[in-house]
């Protein structure tokens, strides 16, 4: 079991991942209800919730959550959902971690291999990573995708060239 749970420091603290899940609980629920649940596949969540974040201060937005909570109880709460989700994607096997890609693709309206090509191109699933994750989880991450990439375009070329 690979686990990338770590303690962050809030006002000169550091708190536990219970304990922020508890501290945010309601909005992480509201969230998980109301946005995630319809996302079929774990790494298109992780998508999802990677895409909430400003990539320039690593802040985390959502305008729906912010207007029933507050800007930094939306942040710290899309923040955990986003570790936890990157967590459960690593602990996949590579196999289960194909068919999420597959399935995160299959509700795209690109072709899956013109779409694994253009994520090879600019390595976008380096975004997919939360902040501060370690060195060796966020290689382990990016390495196992680039593979599963590869095979994507490697298949499409096989049926172009068999045609």
């Amino acid at each position: 079991m690979v686990t990338t749970r770590r303690a962050i420091v809030v006002e000169g603290g550091g708190v536990e991942p219970l304990e922020r899940f508890t501290k945010n609980q309601r909005v992480i629920e509201e969230f998980v209800s109301q946005w995630l649940v319809a996302i079929p596949s774990a790494l298109g969540r992780l998508v999802h919730v990677a895409t909430l974040r400003d990539n320039y201060t690593s802040r985390y937005h959502h305008p729906i959550l912010q207007e029933a909570y507050s800007e930094l109880a939306a942040h710290r709460s899309l923040l955990y959902c986003h570790e936890e989700l990157f967590e459960k994607v690593l602990e996949n096997n590579f196999g289960q971690l194909e068919w999420d890609l597959r399935m995160c693709f299959a509700g795209m309206e690109a072709p899956p291999a013109e779409i694994a090509q253009r994520w090879l191109e600019v390595e976008l699933f380096r975004l997919f990573v939360p902040c501060g994750t370690p060195p060796h989880l966020r290689d382990l991450f990016c390495s196992n995708l680039r593979v599963i990439l590869g095979q994507l375009v490697a298949e499409q070329a096989l049926v172009h060239t068999a045609a």
